[in-house]
């Protein structure tokens, strides 16, 4: 099987990308295209040399708004998993353009590429943003869909266009709703590794609002099991469907850094992190902060046999582990004037609006 996966060094994507590449999954014959544009998330060194020498392994830099290479790329492969989104809340209340860019007109284009090829299966990664705060839960796939931020809107409209295209035209489509993913290799500007990493360099853990607000956490590899189910199961079974990976839990912004705070008082952590902060600061809320996220995952339990294996608690804690071990991976990025002229501007808005 021959999958392009857009967005292949992002966060998801490269963690999905090294599943696939597992020796177990290499046998099964699996190869994979990467197409990545390498905008501020997309990270080569996700990658170990160890995926950069396989050779099932083919690395293109590119956009997907570049409707040529699009169409050249899609002509030899079979599956697309189309994780390429600018997927970071903050920044699309800052500027929403390469949102509404990407998200949406980037699904386009691979849409219009797919439906002239012959390809067997297209996977969209959308997200549980698309659904707004719960009005019931858990939140099954009809919960109404009520985005409450221009990330979530461009996202929904993907989403829905998606959809368009399988019922327009037989186009084998796929749409996967995940809920808040965590793990290695996050981008320290999310919340989860924003926490870690300030904690570590004796920085303050600033929260929004009243730090009530909740999320279904989903460990990342779990996500990525549920995604190759996506690739495996009949067809038939799961074409034109839309499917929630979650947990059917949901943890609050206070309770995510009292337990981050908590892991790293550890003896060990401490050892190694002298400095470790132990401040929470309080700051402004977010525009349009949605209120809760919980999933109902039956659908995906029924149709691709995946549920949840990894408890939050203990994905936290490898998560923690994982950001104290790889400090050079994650200070790089942290030191990029890009990232600190976003940091600063971003939280200096909202200390002025406490």
């Amino acid at each position: 099987m021959n999958i392009l996966v857009t967005g292949g060094a992002g966060f998801i994507g490269s963690n999905f990308v090294k599943k696939v590449l597992s020796k177990r999954l290499s046998a099964d014959g699996y190869k994979v295209t990467v197409l990545d544009a390498l905008t501020y998330a997309g990270n080569k060194k996700n990658f170990s040399k160890e995926i950069w020498n396989n050779p099932n392994f083919t690395f293109i830099e590119g956009n997907i708004l570049d409707r040529d290479l699009v169409h050249r790329i899609m002509g030899s492969q079979d599956t697309v998993v189309h994780f390429a989104a600018y997927t970071h809340i903050d920044r699309s209340i800052d500027l929403s353009d390469p949102f509404i860019d990407t998200d949406f007109k980037g699904t386009h284009i691979l849409l219009e590429a797919a439906r002239h090829t012959d390809i067997k299966r297209f996977i969209h990664i959308s997200t549980s943003e698309v659904y707004g705060s719960a009005i019931y839960a858990p939140m099954d796939e009809e919960h109404p869909i009520k985005p409450q931020s221009p990330y979530a809107a461009a996202k929904a409209g993907a989403d829905r266009l998606v959809y368009s295209y399988y019922v327009t035209y037989n186009l084998p489509c796929v749409i996967i709703r995940p809920f808040n993913n965590y793990g290695y290799n996050q981008y320290p500007e999310k919340l989860i590794p924003y926490f870690i990493t300030n904690a570590l360099d004796g920085k303050s853990l600033p929260i929004y609002g009243s730090g009530e607000n909740t999320r279904d956490w989903l460990w990342v590899e779990d996500c990525v099991d549920g995604i190759i189910k996506a690739l495996d199961v009949d067809g038939s079974r799961i074409e034109g469907k839309v499917i929630n990976l979650g947990t059917g839990e949901d943890f609050s912004v206070n309770y995510i850094a009292e337990k981050i705070l908590e892991i790293l008082g550890s003896k060990n952590a401490v050892q190694k992190n002298k400095s470790v902060s132990r401040r929470i600061e309080k700051v402004g809320d977010r525009p349009g902060h949605v209120k809760r996220l919980v999933a109902s995952y039956d659908k995906a339990k029924t149709l691709l046999g995946w549920q949840p294996v990894v408890e939050f608690d203990e994905g936290l804690k490898r998560t923690v582990d994982w950001y104290v071990e790889n400090r050079e991976w994650w200070e790089e990025i942290k030191t990029r004037e890009e990232f600190k002229t976003f940091e600063r501007n971003w939280y200096g808005f909202l200390r002025r609006n406490l």
